[in-house]
């Protein structure tokens, strides 16, 4: 199945290795008693955020930084308060210098939205992309999506 065609199909919880669970505050909402469509964009950091910066999987390196450069969503479903959500996280692709995320939220047992993040491995110095190693490429393996290969080191 490509990307794309599986970023359409309905997500399933149990195919993203990362979760980590939140309440709906009264704050996300908007005029419309619902969450907010740019509150989704926070969910989604605090996965990402949450996972690379606990040091203990080792995905942050001295002198580098992840920066996002790429988040689309697709809204699914209304999201209310009150309410909790469990959020998931799987790692899709790699690129030269990027890490690919495939993302979602869930509420009740129904995917609200789902997004795709892609983050850039960037030198704290001299503020540029850096290739990927095979060692930071295995680092990611605990994390990807259900159905995602890792490329064959070379």
């Amino acid at each position: 199945m490509n990307a794309s065609a599986r970023l359409d199909a309905t997500p399933r919880l149990e195919d993203f290795p990362y979760r980590l669970t939140d309440n709906v505050r009264f704050a996300d909402l908007d005029p419309n008693q619902h969450v907010n469509n740019a509150v989704y964009a926070t969910y989604f950091e605090t996965g990402r955020v949450t996972l690379m910066k606990d040091r203990s999987y080792g995905l942050t390196f001295e002198g580098f930084a992840w920066i996002l450069v790429r988040l689309d969503i697709h809204f699914r479903a209304e999201l209310r308060w009150p309410g909790a959500i469990e959020m998931g996280l799987g790692v899709s692709k790699f690129g030269r210098t990027s890490v690919t995320f495939d993302q979602v939220v869930f509420s009740e047992g129904r995917c609200v939205a789902s997004a795709r993040t892609v983050t850039v491995l960037l030198d704290e110095i001299s503020r540029k992309p850096t290739p990927l190693t095979p060692e930071i490429i295995a680092s990611f393996r605990p994390w990807l999506r259900r159905g995602t290969e890792l490329p064959i080191a070379t």
